[in-house]
């Protein structure tokens, strides 16, 4: 497993209060709605640049899923292919029709029904329901991140969940948050 540097820790396996794990990923920046179908926006330039780059975080951070669901939207689909490469150990995939631009309700439904005895899911799916959930569930971690995920979600982004009891038993506020990432304060500091 690949870490930032070798004394960076390995982040905790979820156990005691929290024994299930949740990545949540945002799509990556999709072509503007317009002329398209919404089902079919295919990722813009900048959203092939930050998908990959996910991917990376994801393995550099050893957060690992035991199963992917994954929107099957034209952006969605794009995101989660161009983060594939990036992974040491990718998990199995499911493109599940309930995740397009699922509600909060409807993404907990969905991982009630798929998650059974897995102890971590990733799911790739659209604002505004990938962001209130994440912001739904977690009510403990640090203040800052804790912060910054109740002002926006970016595109790419992943936030991780270490939540109590089993996927048919989500409750707000009962998850901690254990990490927010987005390559947007990343391109900033390139920018800058």
């Amino acid at each position: 497993m690949r870490r930032e540097s070798p004394s960076d820790p390995a982040p905790p396996a979820p156990g005691g209060e929290y024994g299930h794990r949740l990545l949540l990923v945002r799509h990556a920046k999709a072509v503007p709605k317009g002329l398209i179908e919404d089902f079919d926006r295919p990722l813009s330039g900048r959203g092939r640049n930050d998908a990959p780059r996910t991917g990376q975080w994801l393995d550099r951070s050893g957060y690992r899923a035991e199963l992917a669901l994954c929107s099957p939207a034209t952006r969605t689909r794009q995101t989660w292919e161009l983060a594939l490469p990036a992974l040491t150990a990718p998990p199995p995939t499911v493109y599940d029709d309930q995740l397009y631009d699922a509600t909060p309700d409807e993404l907990a439904a969905v991982l009630a029904a798929r998650g059974g005895s897995l102890r971590s899911v990733l799911v790739v799916g659209h604002n505004s329901g990938i962001h209130e959930l994440a912001r739904a569930l977690c009510g403990h971690g640090p203040a800052e991140a804790l912060e910054r995920l109740r002002a926006h979600l970016p595109t790419s982004g992943v936030v991780v969940v270490d939540l109590p009891g089993g996927w048919d038993a989500l409750t707000p506020a009962r998850g901690s948050l254990a990490a927010f990432w987005s390559p947007a304060p990343e391109a900033a500091a390139r920018r800058g």
